[in-house]
């Protein structure tokens, strides 16, 4: 086979081959495709499409390309959970403590920043000592133990994964939905959960811009999940606007810990009891929803969920002592305020203009990078003239003072208060969940 020639057929809207897919994904992931020629590849996918053969083909190819992780011996319904990516997004940081606390065992193969949006493994180890690269035996011992661990992907689980992955953040191909199911679903599959949760965001602030685009990768998800014996559940959730205040690696892990706490904004907590719910009655915990939510709210009220994340901490070699005092992991910076020009009622916030500020900064995926921003305002809220919309950090004033003039674009100010902005939009389910 010719790697140009595949690359011409899919460029010229032609459907590839299962074995062509197959030989692609392994020559790329062995070296012997070189990036020049799989950036081409993703280019003419990114422009022509994948239709669901193919994207279950590809899919299938990447999580054949390593080792996968083997949770039978742990006992119990193992769920895990999957967001597309948007900004302010530190759900995984509460959703999985919280859902282990209540006995459904999280084993979390999580990622790092991708584009405008900040990556959970990079929130995690703002906590000095935290260790995210785990073996597979690590994970599974500690699975099986406290019923929790969040860790990066192993370098032999989805490695085809891991390099396309990258590859895709330098070539301008992030948004493309067969690549992003095919990503997701491979990592998922390899990863040995017996159910999966899907978090598809659309709005300002995601990859999926439209709520018809992130229905259509909820679905399709959904169905790869599905024929591959996982028990999977889609929520279509709304990110026009950050989720919680913070946005910034630093900012959002103390914000999570925070929440932990019973002190988190009380939307962002609302939010992640939604998503919890839905894995505990993956995991066979509750039979509804409904039934699940109030067995949440207690574990979160009582510290059982904080305790589990201090057991995860403690485990992956991390110190504790942040989780009593998470303000020392933003310790060091300094806040230039972003004031509101006029009075009125917030009725937008550009999520993706608050995550490219935090990006410029340094604030995502910077090892030992203290930026962020904190929202004083969100949509729906009142404002007087002169008072802050939001704070921006950074280690200089200097900079700070930039990102707070940058970030003057990103809020829309209106006389009368906008209709309530939903967070979960809809729900699309396999047959059987």
């Amino acid at each position: 086979m010719d790697i140009a020639e595949i690359t011409e057929r899919k460029q010229q809207g032609r459907a590839l081959a299962a074995g062509e897919i197959a030989w692609a994904v392994r020559g790329f992931t062995a070296g012997e495709i070189g990036e020049a020629e799989m950036a081409a590849l993703l280019r003419a996918i990114h422009a022509r499409g994948m239709d669901p053969r193919e994207t279950a083909d590809l899919t299938s190819a990447m999580a054949r390309s390593g080792c996968r992780l083997d949770l039978s011996g742990i006992p119990g319904v193992k769920v895990d959970k999957h967001s597309t990516g948007g900004v302010g997004d530190k759900t995984t940081l509460v959703v999985a403590p919280l859902v282990a606390s209540a006995g459904v065992p999280v084993a979390k193969l999580s990622g790092r920043a991708l584009s405008h949006t900040g990556g959970t493994l990079d929130k995690l180890e703002t906590i000095p000592g935290l260790r995210t690269n785990l073996s597979p035996g690590e994970i599974i011992s500690q699975v099986r133990e406290i019923g929790l661990c969040i860790a990066a992907q192993t370098d032999d689980l989805c490695p085809a994964d891991k390099k396309i992955y990258a590859l895709r953040d330098r070539t301008g191909t992030v948004d493309s939905v067969p690549l992003i199911a095919a990503s997701v679903m491979s990592k998922k599959i390899a990863g040995g959960a017996d159910a999966i949760l899907l978090d598809v965001k659309c709005g300002r602030g995601a990859f999926m811009r439209s709520r018809e685009e992130a229905r259509a990768l909820a679905g399709l998800m959904v169905e790869l999940g599905t024929a591959a014996g996982r028990r999977t559940v889609a929520l279509v959730t709304n990110m026009d606007q950050p989720l919680g205040r913070a946005v910034g690696d630093a900012f959002e892990m103390a914000e999570a810990i925070e929440t932990l706490h019973g002190r988190g904004p009380a939307d962002f907590a609302e939010f992640c009891i939604a998503l919890g719910a839905e894995m505990l009655v993956l995991g066979g915990k509750a039979a509804s929803t409904g039934q699940a939510t109030p067995v949440l709210r207690a574990l979160l009220a009582e510290g059982s969920a904080l305790a589990r994340l201090r057991e995860m901490v403690h485990r992956q070699g991390g110190d504790a002592g942040v989780l009593d005092d998470p303000e020392r992991l933003t310790a060091g910076t300094q806040a230039v305020e972003a004031p509101s020009p006029e009075l009125g009622f917030v009725t937008g916030v550009d999520a993706r203009a608050i995550g490219e500020v935090v990006r410029a900064l340094g604030g995502h995926g910077v090892p030992g990078g203290k930026a962020g921003v904190w929202l004083d305002k969100k949509v729906g809220e009142a404002v007087a003239r002169g008072e802050p919309l939001a704070r921006v950090y950074a280690p200089e004033r200097a900079l700070a003072a930039d990102g707070a003039r940058a970030l003057a674009v990103a809020f829309e100010i209106a006389p009368q208060p906008p209709a309530p902005f939903p967070l979960i939009l809809e729900r699309i389910a396999d047959t059987a969940a």
